[in-house]
Formats: structure tokens, C-alpha cells, sequence
């Protein structure tokens, strides 16, 4: 059994990558990062938290119209008419997609003395990974830009769905990625995929030469915005969880996750 308040998942919760959550999920894990990192690479260097706006459809709670208790009236002499032809109501009531502005925030490592861009975190957000020219092109034309410059580019890619950072290469069949491409080492990119079965490595955050690696413990930074949030209470985890469907062996461990730390009762 696990403890309330504690995350179920041995490193990502696919859980979190529902639409209406993944916003806050994103904010939180960021400042997470920062902070993580800003009492290693400090007083040389410090992490900034950029942020920018996208357009996502999320899932839009429906507002609640109160009635009052008194209200005036104007009446439709017109509709009391015996001419007055019946209007047919809707069969069907749909929801309409709808693309809302959404903060998210990038983290950006730079020196100090001089202001100088060293390193740039992404942990992408859905209007990254969209198909499309707002989308995933932005996003790889925003790319290519640090690739020419002198700047570490540090990406993490925490949901299934969506078009992945364009490589020369397929990427091998996994959940999740980490993607860093070193100034010295491009155009290669080391490459970690991660497992929903596993602890998330722990992955470096280059800093200028020739200060060391710093390291940057993600499964931790979930554990603890986890807690903090209580996404736990947020969460039906006897529900599937959000597409991309999971392959039939990933959901298979999941199902059984779920019911060996309670949070699944045996049919």
C-alpha cells in the first residue's frame, strides 16, 4: 500500500499527462528544476525561469449558472401566437474544442558575471509536440536556433503524445525521453528513453568548461511536486490513463502497479 500524498510511480506518472492537470504539473516541475539546480551551479551561474504562452486545448470545466431567486421577465407576445411555427431543440449537445492561452516556462542557465545563455531546459509542452506550423515547426525552427549558438540545449519530454524532437534516426519504442545536445558534440544528441517501470535516471546539466556536470534528479523533482500538489486527490487511478493508448504490455504492469499499492481493487 502506498502512503497518501506519495507518488504511485516509480518515475513519470502517465497519470499527470491528462490535459487539465499537465499545466500545473508543467509550472511546478519547472520551479522544482530551478530549484534543484540553483543551489548547485550558484554563485557562478544562476537558473531562470522564461516564460512564454501557448494556445492549448484543455479540458474546460463547465461554468455553473446560479438561478435567482427573483427575476423580471419580457415576454414573447410572438411565440403565443396560434401562427407561431415550434422550434425543434437540438438532439444532441456537443462540446466545441477550444484553444485557450496557456503559461508555460522554460529554464534558462546563465553565468552571472556577464549574462551569457550557458544551457536551455525544455520540458515540452503539448503546443510543442502539435503537428503543424504553430506547433512542432515552431518549436524545431526555435531548435535550430540554439543548435548555431553556444548554448546547451537540454529537452524533456514528459508526454506520449505529440511529435517528438525531430532526429536523424526512429527513436526506439518508449513512453518518455531526455535529449541533450553538448555545443562540443553536435550535431549528436545523447539520448536516454525511459521506462514507466523504472526510476528516471539521473541526467547531467552541462555548465561551461571546465566547471564540471551538474546532475538533475527528475524522479525526485516528481516526488516532490507530487506531495506538494497532492495530485493524488486529483487523480482516479482506476480509470485508464489519458491517450496514447499504452502498449498491451505497459498496461499490463500498470494494471497490476496499480492494484499491488491499493489503488486498484481486485474485479
Amino acid at each position: 500500500m502506498i502512503e497518501p500524498g506519495n507518488a504511485p510511480f516509480p518515475g513519470m506518472d502517465p497519470y499527470l499527462e491528462q490535459p487539465q492537470l499537465w499545466p500545473d504539473v508543467h509550472a511546478s516541475l519547472i520551479a522544482a528544476i530551478r530549484d534543484q539546480l540553483q543551489q548547485q551551479i550558484v554563485p557562478r551561474y544562476t537558473a531562470i525561469i522564461t516564460p512564454y504562452m501557448a494556445f492549448e486545448s484543455l479540458e474546460i470545466t463547465p461554468v455553473r449558472v446560479a438561478i435567482p431567486d427573483v427575476a423580471v421577465l419580457e415576454h414573447d407576445w410572438a411565440a403565443r401566437s396560434p401562427a407561431a411555427v415550434a422550434i425543434a431543440e437540438a438532439p444532441l449537445t456537443m462540446r466545441a474544442e477550444m484553444e485557450i492561452p496557456t503559461r508555460y516556462g522554460r529554464i534558462e542557465v546563465r553565468t552571472v558575471a556577464d549574462n551569457v545563455l550557458v544551457t536551455a531546459i525544455e520540458l515540452l509542452s503539448p503546443a510543442n509536440k502539435r503537428p503543424g506550423q504553430a506547433g512542432a515547426d515552431a518549436y524545431e525552427k526555435k531548435r535550430q536556433e540554439l543548435f548555431k549558438s553556444s548554448a546547451h540545449l537540454l529537452e524533456i519530454d514528459l508526454l506520449r503524445a505529440g511529435q517528438r524532437p525531430r532526429l536523424s534516426r526512429p527513436l526506439p519504442n518508449a513512453p518518455y525521453f531526455i535529449f541533450l545536445s553538448r555545443v562540443q558534440r553536435r550535431p549528436e544528441v545523447a539520448t536516454w528513453p525511459l521506462s514507466l517501470r523504472a526510476a528516471i535516471p539521473v541526467v547531467p546539466v552541462p555548465l561551461r568548461a571546465p566547471d564540471p556536470d551538474v546532475p538533475l534528479d527528475l524522479t525526485a523533482a516528481i516526488r516532490q511536486i507530487y506531495r506538494n500538489a497532492r495530485y493524488d486527490v486529483q487523480v482516479d487511478y482506476r480509470l485508464p490513463p489519458p491517450h496514447p493508448e499504452l502498449s498491451a504490455d505497459d498496461a499490463a504492469w500498470l494494471d497490476a502497479h496499480l492494484h499491488a499499492v491499493g489503488l486498484r481493487n481486485a474485479v
